[in-house]
């Protein structure tokens, strides 16, 4: 791949971290799964005696993939064409699948292309992108369906308490439970905070109808976050038409390819779209995502990911808010040095600390060392 601008990429390392998760009997749950730790992939892109990261949460198929097809593809490419590497990585992945694990892995590649541009041009990320805003508002999120209820309470009370006036908690694993959960949450935060919920796609369509109703009548609930699966587009316009008004239904953190987000906005099937930069083919993907969702006019929030969220939705014009999500807050804040915390219930990235503002703590890192050098 040529180098246009005269600094190549020289080479590329992958590594991966398994932390295990803070929940109850060291498990945390949702609608449809529990899971027992969070494996973040993290790679590395060295041009110019600087070095740019990028990640992705996924399990080891995705470091395997970028050792495999992907890092000998990059080494030599402009360090400064994020974008050329980008398109060249996805056409290589042609025969192994583009969507789920291929686009995590050029996305974890594009992020750390990107890290190494901002890196070498001496500029924040968000300055480098096309960038409509310095900061990004933040919702709360964890309140996992495993958590007692004194933690479930405190935890979200807890965001208000820092100064996010919208925090999120997982529902309808065992719906029967969900009211008295609900009602702690909403005596525990007060009236005024938006409060919105995640089933994870566990519910059918009538469930989540019924469940709609309540969630707004009982508990002023705003924001349903996939009610039914992600790839029920039908069931989700159903949720969207037949609901409250005041009741948004929202997804798209599945969403890998360009036509996936497509396909949510045909109808369309959601009040609000999300997107995980981490999956959906990184920052240039999501610039992509971006344009759609201007072009339908419906606003699009981050999923999880703050670290490198908090730059790239900066590009976004009809941003609507980014998801603090509590695992993804405690990995990178144990591995990261310049992480962001959050003001005023938003993340502002940092304007003087070059791209993505962060640095890798090895000692601390490696504790965590499934994959990689040392």
């Amino acid at each position: 791949m040529s180098t246009g601008s005269g600094i190549a990429v020289e080479d590329v390392a992958v590594h991966a971290f398994t932390v295990p998760t803070d929940g109850p009997d060291g498990a945390e749950e949702d609608g449809t799964l529990r899971w027992e730790s969070t494996t973040m992939v993290l790679v590395e892109a060295k041009a110019g005696g600087r070095t740019g990261i990028g990640y992705t949460y996924g399990g080891l198929a995705v470091a395997t993939l970028i050792e495999s097809k992907l890092a000998s593809l990059v080494e030599g490419a402009d360090a400064l064409a994020p974008a050329a590497a980008w398109h060249a990585m996805f056409a290589a992945i042609r025969n192994e699948g583009r969507p789920g694990v291929g686009s995590m892995a050029v996305s974890a590649v594009d992020i750390a292309l990107w890290d190494l541009k901002a890196r070498l041009l001496d500029r924040p990320l968000f300055q480098v992108l096309p960038s409509f805003h310095d900061r990004v508002p933040v919702y709360g999120s964890g309140g996992f369906t495993n958590y007692p209820l004194d933690r479930l309470a405190g935890q979200l009370a807890g965001w208000i308490e820092q100064g996010i006036p919208r925090v999120k908690l997982k529902i309808s694993r065992s719906p029967d439970d969900d009211p008295r959960r609900l009602t702690a949450v909403r005596e525990a935060i007060g009236p005024g905070p938006d409060l919105f919920v995640d089933s994870n796609g566990a519910l059918t369509r009538k469930e989540a109808l019924y469940w709609a109703r309540r969630l707004a009548d009982e508990w002023d609930v705003r924001w349903f976050e996939e009610p039914v699966s992600s790839d029920d587009t039908e069931g989700l316009r159903l949720v969207r038409e037949h609901g409250p008004g005041r009741l948004e239904v929202a997804a798209g953190e599945y969403g890998f390819v360009l036509k996936d987000f497509a396909d949510l906005l045909d109808g369309p099937s959601v009040d609000c779209l999300q997107a995980d930069v981490t999956r959906c083919g990184g920052i240039t993907g999501l610039l992509q995502v971006a344009g759609l969702s201007a072009a339908r006019q419906i606003g699009l929030s981050a999923h999880c990911a703050p670290a490198v969220s908090a730059h790239a939705f900066c590009a976004v014009e009809r941003l609507r808010h980014l998801e603090y999500f509590h695992d993804h807050v405690r990995f990178e804040q144990l591995v990261f040095d310049g992480t962001l915390g959050p003001e005023g219930g938003a993340l502002r990235p940092a304007a003087d600390r070059p791209g993505l503002g962060l640095d890798v703590r090895w000692p601390d890192a490696d504790r965590y060392r499934v994959h990689g050098p040392s």
